[in-house]
């Protein structure tokens, strides 16, 4: 079900939504998924290919590309930006602007229950695991450890979550 629309949503056709799927405006999204009982805030872009899981939160001003997952249950926070080229260009070697058929996604995973504090950026070719949480400003370069805490630039494993605090949520 769909949020009704103002005039201040891009919402293309190739958009699959599922049940109770809360979109606030100025959002634009295309060709990505997005399951039931999540939440997308506003000033947030959604590229073709990508997909968020069931009962998710992105917060406003928030960017997921293409060749983005995340999975079920998973809290992005405000302004964090998804990143799936690590050596981005312009141009060709021809000199023209690149399209799409000039590079390659690099694909990014964050596992179910993960939590991704305002202002991260997350690089390509990384996985976030399970009941990780990623510190906020961290600037994510290497895949994070199932139930890790993470922070800083590159952010670092700060300590593990206790068995405690991991049963909650899983």
């Amino acid at each position: 079900m769909r949020q009704s629309r103002t005039p201040f949503q891009l919402i293309a056709r190739d958009v699959k939504l599922g049940r109770n799927v809360r979109i606030f405006g100025f959002v634009n999204l295309y060709g990505c998924r997005i399951d039931d009982n999540t939440k997308i805030g506003a000033f947030v872009e959604i590229q073709k290919g990508a997909r968020v899981g069931k009962n998710c939160k992105i917060s406003s001003h928030s960017f997921i590309c293409e060749g983005v997952t995340i999975e079920d249950n998973v809290f992005v926070g405000h302004h964090v930006v998804f990143i799936n080229d690590k050596y981005p260009l312009a141009t060709n070697e021809e000199g023209e602007l690149q399209t799409e058929n000039d590079w390659t996604v690099e694909p990014t995973l964050v596992k179910r229950n993960a939590s991704i504090g305002s202002g991260a950026i997350i690089m390509s070719n990384v996985v976030i695991g399970a009941n990780a949480v990623v510190g906020a400003g961290s600037v994510v370069t290497s895949h994070v450890p199932d139930h890790a805490i993470v922070a800083g630039n590159p952010a670092r494993v700060i300590r593990l979550k206790s068995i405690a605090v991991q049963n909650v949520r899983t």
